[in-house]
């Protein structure tokens, strides 16, 4: 049977699940812990990071996200965005001349993105107990350098809250997601759109009257292709200045047991080209260091 024809047979199933579950795995956090028992509460979060070198080399990373979250009786949602990017520049030097008396010294600049991560989340949650809720929404990501021009998903979930005090939070979801994706290089083993299933889990932990430890894991599964799963898991430590001000420092792990191709020339072993182009998997693990200014609004 041919890829298009395996598509056409559960894309219906796919398109149904996606009307009535309505959207991505919502990634509903903590609903903002506090804010979360009120009504009618709408709060934003920015976060600022930007490390930049100059000289004899030369860098620039910088990191932004930003969450606006509503919440209004059993019902909350949530729009967040973020975004990394950091540009390596290499300078080569050469002194020019026709004795080691008298030379010039020429240099050349080659610049190099070796990071970009964008992403915009949409998610709706709706409480059905105090300890369970559903939700449902949409997420676009791109990660060029792990070869991902687009990544669209749509999908809902049900979700489990297991702790809620005002110290410690923890809780779990389950859901469906419908998948478009290009990729840099085309993958001749990936069906597009395709449908997969989504666990994650949440815990986050204060430490003392100003510290928030969170701990955020996410698994997806390709229904179609199940040798192809990916995890993204998030540790974070923010510590509170002032009532509007934070230090945030995080660590997250972005894995892809199948990942995307790149194009490659080849050589013959005396390093002269074939003309010829092959396609190899990239790296299957992505580490992202960030430390943030958090603004409270």
């Amino acid at each position: 049977m041919s890829g298009k024809a395996r598509r056409a047979r559960w894309l219906p199933a796919a398109l149904v699940a996606v009307c009535v579950l309505s959207g991505v795995a919502v990634r509903a956090e903590e609903a903002n812990e506090e804010a979360a028992e009120k009504a009618d509460v709408w709060s934003d979060k920015a976060e600022l990071s930007l490390v930049a070198t100059d000289g004899n080399s030369s860098s620039m990373t910088l990191g932004l996200k930003n969450t606006l979250l509503g919440v209004w009786g059993p019902s909350s949602y949530k729009l967040e965005v973020g975004a990394i990017r950091a540009e390596t520049t290499t300078t080569t030097r050469i002194a020019v001349g026709p004795d080691p008396g008298d030379f010039q010294v020429i240099e050349d600049d080659d610049s190099a993105v070796t990071a970009e991560f964008y992403y915009v989340d949409n998610a709706y949650a709706r409480k059905i107990t105090d300890r369970s809720y559903w939700g449902a929404g949409a997420r676009w990501e791109r990660n060029r350098p792990s070869g991902i021009d687009n990544r669209t998903m749509l999908g809902g979930l049900y979700g489990n809250i297991w702790l809620a005090r005002e110290d410690v939070g923890f809780k779990t979801e389950y859901g469906l997601t419908a998948t478009w994706e290009d990729a840099a290089v085309e993958d001749p083993r990936m069906s597009d759109p395709f449908l997969g299933a989504r666990v994650g889990m949440w815990y986050w932990n204060r430490w003392g009257a100003h510290t928030i430890y969170r701990n955020e894991l996410v698994l997806d599964e390709d229904l179609n292709e199940t040798s192809d799963f990916r995890a993204d898991w998030l540790n974070s430590v923010e510590v509170a200045m002032s009532e509007k001000l934070a230090l945030k420092v995080g660590l997250r792990f972005l894995y892809d047991n199948m990942p995307a191709l790149q194009e490659l020339p080849l050589e013959f072993p005396a390093g002269t080209p074939t003309g010829d182009l092959v396609t190899t998997g990239l790296d299957d693990l992505d580490t992202i260091f960030t430390a943030s200014l958090v603004v409270n609004f």
